[in-house]
Order: C-alpha cells, then structure tokens, then sequence
C-alpha cells in the first residue's frame, strides 16, 4: 500500500462531512461516544470513496486487530473482512451515496444508505442501498472510537462462498449462534421483553420510544400467533398511508394489502418463526432492528434461519404509536 494514500481522518470535519453525506431522517445524536461514532461513520464514507487502497489504509484507524464483520452473516476477522471486500470491487467500482438513516444510541448504530455500484468494464450504473448495524468502543485518546463487530447485509445466497473465506474460530463461533436460533424454544410469558430478548441492548429513554419499542413486541407476538392473527394486528399497527419497501426484490412502496399478500403467499409454504433480536435500536421517531428467525419448509419439514434488517417510522397515534413506512433487507 503507497504511503501517498490520503485519508481523512480529522475528529473535527463532521458538520463537513454531514453537508457532503446528509441523513435523509436525522435523528437526535447527543452524546460525546454517539458524536464520535457519527464523525467516523462519515469519515468512513469518505474514505471508502477514494478507493480500495484508501479504504485499506482508513481501516487501521476505524477498527482494531480484534474486530469483528459479518458480512451478510458470514462472521470474518479483519483479513477476511478486507479479502472479500477486495473481491467484492474487483469488479464493481461501489460508491456510497446518501444517508436514509444513521441511528446511534449508546455505542451502537444503524445506517441505511444508498450506493452506486458502477461496472468497471462497461461503466453501467447500477443503485442500490445497503443496512448495517455496527458495535463500538471507545479506547481511549489514543486510538478513540473504533469497532468492536458490525453486521453488513442478511444471510444470502453467497452465504457458502463468504463462508469459504472464514477461520475455523470464526465459524465455530458462527455455527454456534445459528444453532441456537434453530434450537431456540419461545418461552410461554406475557412479558415480551423477555420472550424476545434483545442480544444487544442499548437505551431506550423516552416515553415515545418506548411506545415504540412495546409495539415492535407485540408485533413479533402477533406475527408468531400465525398469519390471520398477525393480518389483523397490522390493521392497528400500521397507519393508513404505509409502505413497506423490500428493494433487493423490486418491492417498492407496497400498500398495507400488498404487504400482507406477500406475507401470505410465503406463509403458505413455510412456517416462520421471529425468534429474538440481535439490536433493537431505537432513536427519536425511527427504530431499527436486526433480529433472527426461524423457517420450517410445510412440504418437507426441513428448518432453517435466517435475520431480517428493518428500519422502521413510526407516528404518534393516540396513546400509542403506527407505522408508516417499513424498510426491509
């Protein structure tokens, strides 16, 4: 790597680099770790689009030796982390865009973003947007704020050939939180919380983001209870202008009743189950969950899991509060 690589690493350009990459829906950032991982969230995209090389050098200050990725829940060290994003740009030049979200709360975030992936051959321009949830620490006025594990995208097809790039420690580790999902056993409570715990929780303060949060609950209870149940909670659950937006396959802006028939027509040939949550992230009017699931085949009876990204808006309504929009990956 040439030494001449110019990175940004300044802790004092974020409202430069805010005016560059703007959050489309800002929520409230107000404490020093939560303005530190802001200011290197956006230092981080800077730098990513100066090129592979200045991405490589950036990462010796955003992460440790220690870090951990999963990328689309394929979990990596450092090394693996960086041999499959050098693939993944091999042919594709990926160039980070806007900011639909950017939620931090403690010393977690969510982003969802926009990218352009642009085809090194034929300069063919190809959008997209991608979700990630990333854990931080601050260590110290040294090193300051890097990351301790980030989740990039869901598991997919190209789950066996990431998997092709992880050490036995990390798949052991992997193999282990899977079959706990596929294992795991609902408990039979009324309280929620502890019926779908969260692995990674982080605050959650004020009145109305626990509105939010209770009925992001009941929506997984609801969901669980099978789809007749389910399709009439939404009714209160969600507002009278929602979308739900699955863009990796071409859902757009579905209505309440287009979301519920592709929940239905899955729901036909497979029995699913949400089983708890990695984060439940949850900031001003806007929440973001990563959580985990299982799928029982109805033909065959063979079980699977998998995890769900959303980011999820919410208004006021009454005493409690109704969806609007849903953003899923």
């Amino acid at each position: 790597m040439s030494d001449n690589i110019e990175i940004v690493t300044s802790t004092t350009n974020t409202a430069e680099m805010a005016a560059k990459f703007p959050v489309i829906h800002p929520t409230p950032i107000e404490s020093k770790m939560e303005k530190g991982i802001q200011n290197r969230l956006l230092n981080g995209f800077e730098n990513w689009n100066r090129g592979i090389e200045a991405w490589q050098k950036w990462c010796g200050t955003l992460y440790t030796d220690a870090s951990i990725y999963n990328v689309h829940s394929v979990r990596l060290t450092m090394d693996g982390y960086k041999t499959a994003m050098r693939a993944t740009l091999r042919n594709n030049d990926i160039q980070m865009g806007d900011f639909h979200n950017m939620l931090i709360s403690g010393d977690w975030a969510a982003i969802h973003y926009d990218i352009a992936n642009v085809n090194r051959e034929t300069g063919a321009v190809k959008p997209g947007t991608v979700m990630e949830f990333v854990k931080f620490a601050d260590y110290g006025p040294e090193l300051g704020v890097r990351v301790v594990e980030g989740w990039a995208g869901t598991k997919g097809a190209d789950f066996r050939g990431l998997s092709m790039i992880q050490r036995p420690a990390e798949k052991e580790v992997q193999d282990k939180i899977l079959n706990g999902v596929l294992n795991t056993v609902i408990p039979d409570t009324d309280d929620l919380a502890v019926k779908y715990p969260v692995t990674y929780p982080t605050p959650i303060e004020t009145p109305l983001c626990r509105k939010i949060q209770d009925a992001i609950l009941q929506d997984f209870d609801q969901f669980n209870r099978g789809y007749e149940a389910w399709s009439a909670w939404t009714d209160n659950f969600c507002a009278a202008d929602f979308q739900y937006t699955r863009d990796n396959d071409g859902l757009v802006g579905l209505s309440l009743t287009q979301y519920k028939e592709t929940v239905a027509s899955h729901a036909a040939s497979a029995d699913v189950k949400r089983v708890s949550f990695d984060s439940l992230i949850v900031s001003g009017d806007w929440a973001a969950i990563h959580y985990r699931f299982t799928s029982t085949d109805r033909a065959t009876g063979e079980k699977d899991v998998g995890d769900v990204m959303q980011f999820i808006h919410f208004v006021e309504d009454g005493d409690g509060v109704k969806a609007t929009a849903v953003w899923t990956k």
